[in-house]
């Protein structure tokens, strides 16, 4: 008999980006709802899409 899990994991995830423009680090979230701009130079790290967000960033790692 297979075993379940009895509290399921979450699909959204943090993620820490490195912004394609000016090189700062900086965390998001999976699912971002808003457009999320990088904090230094204000390019699009993320664009919402009604779910999992569109990463436009590069991703260096996932929490």
């Amino acid at each position: 008999m297979p075993h379940k899990d009895l509290v399921p994991k979450p699909h959204s995830r943090f993620y820490d980006v490195k912004c394609k423009e000016c090189g700062n680090t900086q965390t998001i979230f999976s699912h971002a709802a808003m457009e999320v701009k990088c904090l230094i130079c204000g390019a699009v790290l993320a664009k919402p899409t009604g779910g999992k967000a569109e990463i436009i960033a590069e991703i260096i790692s996932e929490h």
